[in-house]
């Protein structure tokens, strides 16, 4: 999912330098037993370096807040403590699930809404963890709009990107308020971002507020945002979580629970110091605005496990809801085997 937009839906491998220096050994007496020199002692004591496990990992979309987690695992050593190589990959023009599904990546950045299609089609991917425990996406307008309730979307312009999702989500937001979803005009603004949009023909659009909201903030552009899990906990779905594929499920488990444990860690430390994980972001992303991902991170930390357990924890019930939502506004041609789309089963044990 963008960040400027929800879709149906917002680098390079560690290595280790190892060096080391021997003082050289002092000469026996006469008749007395050599000792080993310290190099041959440190030699023979020495463990055998275990082998990592190459893993690619694709993201959704261009680095943001999101990914945090999967880039402190990478720099504080989490991957490698479990035995992984990992490098984290754009998405290719067939997008994050198709390379998910095929294996041109072993882990990567999807959402429920994606995934939920996705089965229904055939395409054997299932969410092993919850990024963010809430959805924090929602339709936001500049204030001068006066867009402060799905009522206020009649005689208004959303700008979006063609996907029939888009249509029933506003139609169900509306109809809370017995308000005409007819009366709204839609336009397809392709890639052009939400400040772009607005400033042209667009009265409102559908955001992630952790990163356009923030933006907005920061940019002195106040909006007002309608969060879709205000209307209906239906739409209060996992959005975005971390994905991989029915093949690595059953031939690789144990390389999964390894890459979501470490995962768990960076998601963790995030949420335990949002400015450290944030200038680790920072670091790994340089293009990124350091401001921006600054506030996003505070602003996002608290919100990755929120009233959860324990980070990652999945819901059947959140499953269930928005399957059904879909399958209520023909978004689905047949209902989803909920129990095949996601599992807990990799999650680290919730610490006492």
């Amino acid at each position: 999912m963008k960040w400027s937009k929800i879709a149906p839906l917002m680098l390079v491998s560690a290595a280790i330098a190892v060096s080391g220096c021997g003082n050289q050994a002092a000469k026996p007496e006469v008749g007395a037993t050599a000792a080993p020199s310290v190099a041959a002692t440190a030699a023979s004591s020495q463990a055998p370096v275990k082998k990592l496990t190459d893993v690619k990992v694709v993201l959704d979309w261009t680095p943001n807040t999101n990914h945090t987690g999967l880039y402190v695992a990478k720099d504080q050593g989490f991957f490698e403590q479990e035995g992984l190589n990992v490098q984290i990959i754009q998405p290719g023009e067939g997008g994050a699930d198709a390379m998910i599904a095929s294996g041109a990546a072993d882990f990567g950045v999807s959402y429920q809404e994606g995934i939920t299609q996705g089965r229904i089609q055939g395409v054997p991917i299932v969410s092993i963890a919850a990024v963010i425990q809430h959805n924090t996406s929602g339709f936001a307008s500049p204030v001068a709009k006066n867009i402060k309730s799905p009522k206020d979307f009649e005689n208004k312009t959303y700008g979006g990107w063609g996907s029939p999702a888009e249509n029933a989500m506003i139609e169900s937001l509306m109809q809370t308020e017995k308000a005409d979803p007819s009366k709204v005009k839609i336009v397809n603004i392709g890639d052009a971002d939400y400040f772009t949009a607005v400033k042209r023909d667009i009265d409102f659009a559908w955001i992630y507020y952790a990163w356009t909201g923030v933006d907005a903030e920061l940019r002195g552009e106040p909006i007002n945002m309608i969060y879709l899990n205000k209307y209906s906990d239906k739409l209060d779905y996992y959005t975005p979580v971390l994905a991989t594929s029915e093949k690595m499920i059953k031939e690789k488990p144990d390389l999964v629970k390894a890459f979501t444990a470490a995962a768990a860690k960076g998601y963790q430390f995030a949420i335990d110091k949002p400015e450290d994980a944030a200038n680790i972001l920072i670091k790994a992303v340089p293009d990124l605005d350091p401001k921006l991902v600054m506030a996003s991170q505070k602003w996002l930390s608290p919100r990755y496990k929120d009233d959860a357990p324990r980070w990652g924890e999945q819901k059947r019930t959140v499953w269930e809801n928005y399957a059904n939502w879909m399958l209520d506004h023909k978004l689905l041609e047949k209902n989803l085997d909920v129990d095949l789309a996601f599992t807990n089963d990799f999650l680290p044990a919730a610490s006492k």
